[in-house]
């Protein structure tokens, strides 16, 4: 038997005539006024509960507490019962009538009203239509409701937990590989004299003599000038700048994207500028485009694909992407998260918040270099280069100056083993984590549906 009170026989209505509309004339803030820390919380319709903060006291909305603020295009609802200030995009601020303010807010979750997208969404809630039970009923759910997700929620913090260190585990694995912590390394087996068959020594080399990484280095470098076939004479890529680094392990080397890039003259780029490829260019059919979102995802292709012709594929030719490339997010927050393009995936184009950057071929690991991209190695570097006012992005220019580390060719096919024999561990426990968040989320609504729509 439900726990809740019955509430069949209370009066139907609508959700727009349980509440006003508090007026947020000359109080709303915008988000680029935002500030980190100060007197008063900004209330917006993103999913954080503060968005920011405000010292304007005259924006302060501290009457008529407690009330609901709903994002008209997000569908979120918070409750405010201290003072606070508005954010100033879709921010609708409700003033309960006549209910409990705390079980309107948590039956505003269970209500039935469609999901726009980005359009705006009270015109809907406010014809959402409810019962409300007397004013002691109302109290009732809402103290069965919050007992019931205060046991749940304690189940939510630990896989919150789990799901941060496993987050904070991956950083430390990545940092571990780059620095030459995760294995021996191939100067460390050579004083064992057991130094690797598989691309580790030099040719005809004893047992302790290896590739370094600098040997390697220098070879790719020779082999970028003996493919040269572009214009005007080859000009040298520029070596990084390594004064403020820490010292690598013994037979590694710090290496540029631009040294490590093909002879190609396409080997590094930077999508399009917007001149080159409009909306207006998009198709239904073609070659596909690659964004953001693909490569932080780690997905490519599916119904979310957009595509330009093959004329217009071929007028941006030199933003075509193959399997095997690097793809790194010349945008975002944060900017500067790489991948490789997959093997299964067709020849794209990117757009103009990715970087590309193909690899010597048959002289590099590729997903070593998208791992060391992703580490805590090369990170704080990507910092440092990202720049921006309105929005933060990474130059090709500053890109191609980065330094990366470079253990001997073997070493990184060993690095990359067992870099990926621990993340498969570690997605497959966020997997787990992320399915189990989903059925707190569905547990979650349950009580909702129980407690308010029984019948």
């Amino acid at each position: 038997m439900s726990r809740f009170p019955a509430i069949a026989s209370g009066k139907e209505t609508t959700f727009g005539e349980l509440v006003s509309t508090v007026s947020t004339n000359n109080k709303k803030v915008q988000k680029r006024e935002y500030l980190e820390c100060g007197r008063f919380p900004v209330v917006d319709q993103g999913q954080q509960f503060i968005g920011g903060y405000c010292n304007d006291e005259s924006k302060v909305i501290s009457e008529d507490l407690p009330l609901l603020v709903f994002g008209d295009h997000t569908r979120t609802f918070k409750y405010l019962d201290q003072p606070f200030v508005p954010g100033a995009d879709g921010v609708k601020v409700l003033k309960p009538l006549g209910v409990s303010a705390k079980w309107l807010y948590h039956i505003a979750h269970a209500l039935d009203f469609p999901d726009k997208g980005y359009a705006r969404h009270f015109q809907h809630l406010k014809n959402a239509k409810l019962r409300v039970p007397p004013l002691p009923d109302q109290r009732r759910i809402v103290e069965e409701i919050e007992k019931q997700f205060s046991h749940l929620e304690v189940g939510v913090a630990a896989l919150r937990r789990v799901q941060a260190n496993l987050k904070r585990y991956r950083a430390a694995v990545l940092k571990a590989a780059c620095e030459g912590r995760l294995v021996p390394t191939e100067a460390e087996l050579a004083a064992q004299g057991r130094a690797s068959v598989a691309g580790g020594r030099m040719p005809g080399a004893t047992a302790n003599h290896y590739e370094t990484g600098e040997q390697l280095l220098a070879r790719i470098l020779a082999d970028r000038r003996k493919n040269w076939h572009g214009r005007g004479k080859y000009k040298e890529p520029a070596a990084p700048d390594t004064a403020d680094l820490p010292p690598l392990p013994e037979g590694w080397v710090w290496a540029s994207p631009s040294q490590l890039s093909s002879a190609d003259a396409y080997a590094l780029a930077i999508g399009p500028f917007g001149s080159n490829l409009k909306v207006s260019d998009y198709t239904d059919a073609g070659v596909p485009l690659v964004f953001v979102r693909n490569i932080r995802s780690g997905q490519f292709g599916g119904e979310r694909t957009v595509f330009v012709s093959a004329s217009k594929a071929n007028e941006l030719r030199a933003h075509h992407v193959s399997a095997g490339e690097i793809l790194v997010t010349k945008m975002g927050e944060p900017p500067g998260e790489a991948c490789l393009y997959p093997d299964s995936a067709t020849d794209a184009v990117i757009t103009a918040d990715c970087i590309k950057l193909r690899l010597t071929p048959n002289l590099l690991q590729k997903r070593f270099f998208v791992h060391a991209i992703n580490s805590d190695v090369v990170k704080p570097q990507i910092q440092l280069i990202t720049k921006g006012v309105a929005q933060m992005k990474i130059s090709l220019g500053r890109f191609s100056s980065l330094a990366i580390p470079m253990p001997p060719l073997s070493e990184q096919t060993r690095i990359v083993d067992e870099v990926e024999r621990r993340l498969s561990v570690i997605e497959k426990l966020e997997a787990t984590v992320a399915a189990n968040l989903q059925r707190a989320a569905r547990l979650r609504q349950s009580i909702l549906q129980r407690a308010f729509f029984p019948y």
